[in-house]
């Protein structure tokens, strides 16, 4: 009995803390971690409004931006000496014509200012790339519309009300001009006064290659001379 009783049952190991494990918790992959970065093919923009100014700086910034959060790099887009108020610069157009083949998840800028100056353009740009489901972001500013970021919720939205209400000013705008030029004895209804150098130039190519004179193209379409001349 007294035998029995000096018998010690053996200790259990104690396993540290760091190396217990649970059979019902898997362990993080680096996958999981961060913000799902390796899933997202991000396309950089860049321009400057000269041809003696460089992209470089823009570029090793947005570069590193997309290293930093392990994205893949999509596309490089550079326009060198274009004004940021032409809507037609080359690589900007095929920018967004790859943005709708949804060759990429985001386009990264390095300020608004260089994807364009004008307000109409950017806001209309921005929510189309929300609407196909793509990221805007102005790395130096800190825009980003990612659909999980409530700011940026609120942003698009105030864009999209700026928008409507553009559009409302400019149709109230057109509205108000066909009446003044009605009220003035004008059977079109086109404003009188200098005229508009809006205007179709594949139509004035047209009536150029059907061998009208530039009197007559100016008369069917109320541009000047001058402008029909740089068209051809």
């Amino acid at each position: 009995m007294s035998e029995s009783r000096a018998t010690v049952a053996p200790k259990r190991r104690r396993v540290p803390r760091n190396k217990q494990t649970n059979p019902t918790v898997l362990p993080v992959t680096s996958a999981h971690c961060g913000n799902g970065g390796d899933s997202v093919r991000v396309a950089i923009y860049a321009r400057v409004s000269t041809a003696d100014q460089q992209c470089e700086m823009q570029l090793r910034d947005l570069r590193q931006y997309a290293a930093a959060r392990g994205w893949a790099l999509a596309g490089e887009y550079v326009d060198n000496g274009w004004s940021g108020k032409n809507a037609e610069r080359p690589e900007l157009r095929r920018c967004v014509a790859d943005a709708k083949a949804r060759k990429f998840d985001a386009i990264a800028v390095w300020k608004l200012d260089r994807w364009g100056r004008t307000v109409q353009q950017l806001v209309n740009d921005i929510l189309d790339f929300d609407s196909a489901g793509i990221r805007f972001i102005a790395i130096t500013q800190g825009i980003d519309t990612d659909a999980s970021n409530p700011i940026s919720r609120l942003l698009l939205h105030i864009m999209a009300a700026f928008a409507e209400f553009e559009r409302a000013v400019i149709n109230e705008r057109v509205v108000a001009g066909i009446r003044n030029a009605q009220s003035k004895g004008t059977r079109s209804g086109r404003p009188i006064g200098r005229p508009r150098r809006i205007f179709n130039r594949g139509q004035v190519l047209e009536m150029r290659k059907a061998g009208l004179s530039l009197a007559q193209i100016s008369a069917a379409t109320g541009l000047p001379k001058t402008t029909i001349r740089r068209v051809g």
